[in-house]
């Protein structure tokens, strides 16, 4: 089949990707000249595993193209996928305007039925306005043509989003056209093979659809982060509480870690944007905006723990830092814990040497010209002249290091363990004072 993704980001690069591996010719399009150049050229501008020879193989086999040519994309394919960013408006609400923009180019150039699909995660309401804005481009041109809009919620994890395209938990599409459900049916079948993979539903529900599952995973994370620092003034030990809650199956075991906070670039947008669209309605969500309360909160208490062990005195350390981005698997630094902690470690006077297995370059691009940050080439690296070491993204190489090393190089041996990597009893009969997230020195302390 024949498809268009307008956006070459995140979403529409997995998407055209995917979608090229299953025979599927995809043109993806983009305003970003310079991005759309580094595509052709075979430089894929985010990290994430596997994406790179999905592309490559897909444009060798001339199945994946990159334009920007807005009016050959809506030529091209009967399926208009927009996968445009819904950055947070400045009151926490998603701003719209490159999913009406496209929608608009849409309409200005269709010249044939089209099915136009929301990818990007929008309000409720959102294929409302995209039909406007074609119909109104449609006008303008004194065209009468028809065409649909669905909404096809993307659920993809960073660092494991090709295998969640091909191998999804659900595809969930939302229109109110039996036929335009059957055509996405049969673009969706080589996904679907296994069982059927396929719910469909009015639009409205799809687009909260999802909001809610993004909402309620941060939901089930702030809430392990309030237990864990409570815990932590109960003498308590949070992961005996998550293996003993986790056994329970209407609870399980996924997104009950505590840990430094949740950041990237879904979690916190989108519990915002959820929380805005409730108060727009006239409903006021109380437990999302404690959930996002929450999280703010929690991105602080690396730093707090650390203030407190050197009685608040941080002018001249320097801390190691291990993590940068939001997660392991992935570049992306966008409201990561580690810039919370960085930030108040140097408005404190502090040092930091930090590192991360893929968001060096990411860090260089935000703190361009930041003096109290060294990145270094290792772990072991960041840990020369370094006072105590902090760790914030559980990347599997920092989950077995060599603690006797740890030791014999930090100025004082303590670690502050934002991830719950390690045990605390074994850390303390090595002579490490080690403080986690509701256990080790935090709750023995407490």
């Amino acid at each position: 089949m024949r498809m268009t993704i307008f956006g070459s980001g995140y979403v529409g690069l997995v998407t055209g990707a995917c979608m090229a591996e299953t025979g599927n010719h995809v043109v993806c399009v983009d305003i970003d000249e310079r991005k759309i150049e580094r595509l052709k050229a075979g430089d894929v501008p985010i990290y994430e595993p596997g994406l790179d020879a999905y592309i490559e193989r897909n444009v060798e086999a001339g199945r994946l193209e990159f334009t920007t040519d807005i009016e050959k994309g809506v030529g091209h394919g009967l399926f208009q996928f927009i996968a445009v960013g819904t950055p947070p408006d400045e009151d926490g609400s998603a701003d719209l305007q490159h999913v009406l923009a496209v929608a608009e180019s849409i309409g200005a150039h269709m010249n044939d039925y089209r099915i136009i699909i929301d990818k990007s995660t929008v309000p409720v309401g959102t294929a409302d306005k995209v039909r406007e804005h074609v119909a109104a481009a449609l006008a303008d041109r004194k065209l009468d043509l028809e065409f649909d809009v669905v909404s096809n919620p993307e659920f993809l994890k960073e660092g494991a989003a090709i295998n969640d395209f091909m191998k999804p938990d659900r595809i969930v599409v939302g229109t109110d056209n039996p036929r335009t459900a059957e055509l996405l049916r049969a673009l969706y079948e080589p996904f679907n093979r296994n069982h059927d993979r396929m719910v469909t539903m009015d639009v409205r529900s799809a687009e909260l659809t999802k909001y809610a599952a993004n909402a309620m995973l941060a939901t089930k994370i702030s809430f392990m982060n309030e237990i864990a620092n409570l815990a932590e003034r109960v003498g308590a030990d949070i992961e005996k509480v998550r293996v003993g809650i986790g056994s329970d199956p209407r609870i399980g075991y996924h997104f009950i870690y505590p840990g430094a906070g949740y950041g990237g670039s879904c979690f916190p947008k989108d519990v915002r944007a959820l929380a805005r669209s409730a108060a727009a309605a006239g409903y006021p969500a109380k437990l999302l905006e404690t959930v996002e309360e929450v999280n703010d909160r929690q991105k602080r208490r690396l730093f707090e723990k650390i203030s407190a062990h050197f009685d608040g005195n941080l002018a001249g350390k320097t801390i190691a830092l291990w993590g940068l981005a939001f997660k392991p698997n992935t570049d992306d630094m966008r409201e990561a814990p580690s810039r919370v902690l960085m930030e108040a470690l140097w408005d404190a006077g502090a040092t930091v040497r930090g590192y991360d297995p893929e968001a060096m370059d990411e860090a260089r691009r935000l703190y361009p010209d930041e003096p109290k940050l060294v990145l270094c080439d290792s772990a072991d690296e960041t840990l020369a002249g370094a006072d105590a070491l902090a760790i914030v993204t559980e990347w599997q190489e920092f989950r077995s290091p060599d603690f006797d090393s740890i030791k014999s190089e930090l100025a004082a041996p303590v670690i502050f363990d934002g991830r719950n990597l390690y045990d605390p009893d074994m850390l303390h009969s090595l002579g490490l004072t080690y403080y986690a997230i509701g256990r080790g020195q935090s709750a023995a302390s407490s």
